[in-house]
């Protein structure tokens, strides 16, 4: 049996220069208190965020449950750092911006059932990074430590990856409906 590589660092701690900077985006945004950037920092994260959510839910996710363990542990032992990163970055700017863009445009003062809108965005960005970063990022980092091991649990795996993809197709419904909740604010109530 051939020497195993050594494992792949999950932890890129230059990424986190990456998350300041779009960390102080946001705040930027919120603190000078423009409309118009403030908007562009919320549409343009929510847009990453939901794109990237969608392509690895319904892409990469059912490639990977077909494709052999080898193949598997080499794109999932690149793809984990960054993800860990970005992910959790990209749903915190997405509905804090949203929030303070909602705050701003005066939407969180609606009356019932207008309001109902502004609760359905808060509920389901709420509901997406909780998920997101409670089980999905975990679960992530769980399956590319096992695949890191020099015998991996190949049947734990692919039970643990069939669950992974209910949630990650449950995040992309909550994506979509967060696009018609979007599309709904955008054109107005």
């Amino acid at each position: 049996m051939p020497p195993q590589p050594p494992p792949v660092s999950l932890i890129r701690l230059h990424y986190l220069w990456y998350v300041a900077a779009a960390l102080a985006v946001m705040v930027a945004a919120i603190v000078i208190g423009n409309r118009w950037f403030l908007n562009w920092v919320h549409v343009m994260s929510g847009v990453l965020w939901t794109g990237i959510d969608l392509f690895m839910g319904f892409v990469i996710g059912p490639i990977l449950r077909r494709v052999d363990v080898p193949v598997r542990k080499a794109i999932l032992t690149r793809l984990t750092p960054v993800t860990l990163f970005l992910l959790p970055t990209l749903s915190i700017i997405t509905g804090t911006a949203g929030w303070f863009l909602a705050v701003q445009m005066g939407l969180t003062q609606l009356p019932w059932p207008q309001f109902g809108w502004i609760a359905a965005a808060l509920v389901l960005v709420t509901l997406m990074t909780l998920q997101g970063i409670g089980y999905l990022l975990p679960t992530s980092l769980r399956i590319c430590l096992e695949l890191q091991k020099e015998r991996p649990d190949g049947a734990w795996i692919g039970r643990t990856m069939s669950r992974f993809y209910y949630v990650v197709a449950s995040q992309g419904a909550m994506q979509v409906a967060i696009i018609v909740v979007m599309a709904r604010l955008v054109t107005g109530i």
